[in-house]
């Protein structure tokens, strides 16, 4: 029986002089980030193209051509840039909640900065009305002293609040607890369906790895996720579709068995009840997007 690793908590510091830690990611991805990992502070992802898969809390999707994320205090993520995404940067900022002192945003002109960073811990993605407008205001703090790039970030906070173009990423309203037992054992679970998704994943390898009976783990998985073990897996399945569709080289029948499917019928209805689309018209709709 595999022993549980211990919970990764991310340790981070912010520049000397600043309550900011920024870094760009020009030349190479952020392959130093923990796989499923959270920490106390916010976190903004401005990705410039590329394509790639975000996984928040119980959420994972399928980003096209870039990303601009938003993800609370304590939200449990995975990095979102990997040696295959082909983005051509990365920035990512680190910020606490009170960076500004602990009343600071109690103010009534920093209102909606407050909503902003509540919305935040059920992880924010911006829609491509406003991703790139905003993605050159993060790309813009980097050269900037701290005194300025301070001003600047609070009014690149202000304009993410005021815009509707957003999608809360986990809509249950159940953020994955930070604790950690229950950190080691999703990380556990969660690394096992991103390396073996292709195959039949039975309850009981899942549940005798993190020392459960399959009742036991199915009643704590559902409480954790909002999900059944079953619909996660088949949700992560759909998402590598997305891209595979999105990719555009291999046929839908093929990429039905490449991701785990067995079954092109079920492939197919499980892929319109997750898109609201078939996969064929998914492909077409993207290849006149991209055109």
């Amino acid at each position: 029986m595999k022993a549980l690793k211990n919970p990764i908590l991310e340790s981070i510091s912010p520049e000397y002089g600043s309550s900011i830690k920024i870094h760009d990611y020009k030349e190479e991805c952020n392959e130093f980030a923990p796989k499923w990992h959270f920490h106390p502070e916010m976190e903004i992802v401005y990705v410039k193209g590329g394509n790639g898969k975000r996984h928040i809390g119980n959420h994972i999707s399928y980003y096209n051509d870039g990303d601009l994320i938003f993800i609370g205090a304590n939200l449990p993520h995975f990095g979102f840039t990997n040696r295959l995404t082909g983005n051509e940067s990365e920035v990512v900022i680190h910020i606490k909640e009170d960076f500004l002192g602990e009343h600071f945003f109690d103010a009534p002109e920093m209102n909606d900065i407050k909503q902003l960073f509540l919305r935040s811990q059920q992880g924010i993605v911006f829609h491509s009305e406003v991703k790139d407008a905003l993605g050159q205001h993060i790309e813009a703090l980097l050269p900037l002293e701290p005194f300025e790039r301070m001003l600047a970030f609070l009014k690149l906070l202000k304009e993410m609040a005021a815009t509707e173009h957003y999608t809360l990423l986990n809509v249950e309203n159940i953020a994955i607890e930070s604790k950690p037992q229950d950190t080691q054992r999703l990380d556990l679970i969660y690394n096992l369906v991103r390396n073996e998704f292709t195959r039949p994943i039975p309850l009981t390898e899942v549940a005798d790895m993190i020392n459960m009976s399959e009742q036991a783990f199915s009643r704590y998985f559902k409480n954790k996720t909002g999900k059944t073990f079953t619909q996660f897996v088949n949700e992560y399945r759909l998402v590598h579709a997305c891209k595979l569709l999105a990719e555009g080289q291999l046929s839908i029948t093929l990429i039905c068995y490449e991701c785990g499917f067995n079954n092109f019928s079920h492939f197919n209805k499980k892929f319109k009840e997750y898109t609201g689309k078939s996969p064929s018209k998914y492909r077409n709709e993207l290849k006149s997007i991209l055109k």
